[in-house]
């Protein structure tokens, strides 16, 4: 979902298609920002020292997406941007793919740098994905949410 509003541009995706990060960030570039700062989240190769096999993502559709435009609207409130993307994978991933892209734009660096970071810890925490981690042995473990994302989602004042 594309929302527009007040000259801010939010490009909100939940998909279990890939993306091209590079057409992603120039789409946010083309507005003229002066700074485009982005995360790219990708699948481990291994968790808890076992070999990860694939991570599989669930999400609750419409509510996944409301919560991330209501992410992106607290950034544009926070911080001066000119545009912002998050794109979400979800289904069956193997290790080395994508599963998260958070971009922001910006006239200046610090403030996509920061509303980019407020984004995946944020992110990490807020959002309804659930994740469970398919090990090579055949064992499946649903992730729990790790005390660290919390914390760092509420070191945002």
């Amino acid at each position: 979902m594309s929302v527009t509003g007040g000259g801010l541009m939010h490009n909100i995706l939940v998909q279990e298609a890939d993306f091209d990060a590079t057409a992603e960030l120039a789409a946010l570039s083309a507005g003229g920002a002066g700074a485009v700062a982005s995360f790219i989240g990708v699948v481990r190769g291994a968790a808890g020292g076992r070999s990860l096999a694939a991570l599989r993502l669930e999400h609750y559709p419409g509510m996944t997406e409301k919560t991330l435009l209501a992410l992106a609207d607290a950034a544009a409130s926070r911080w001066e941007l000119t545009g912002c993307t998050i794109i979400h994978r979800t289904g069956r991933l193997a290790p080395g793919q994508n599963i998260v892209l958070v971009a922001t734009a910006s006239p200046h660096r610090a403030a996509a740098l920061a509303a980019t970071a407020f984004l995946i810890d944020q992110l990490k925490t807020a959002a309804p994905f659930w994740k469970a981690e398919e090990f090579s042995s055949g064992e499946v473990e649903w992730v729990a949410a790790r005390d660290a994302d919390h914390a760092a989602a509420k070191a945002w004042p």
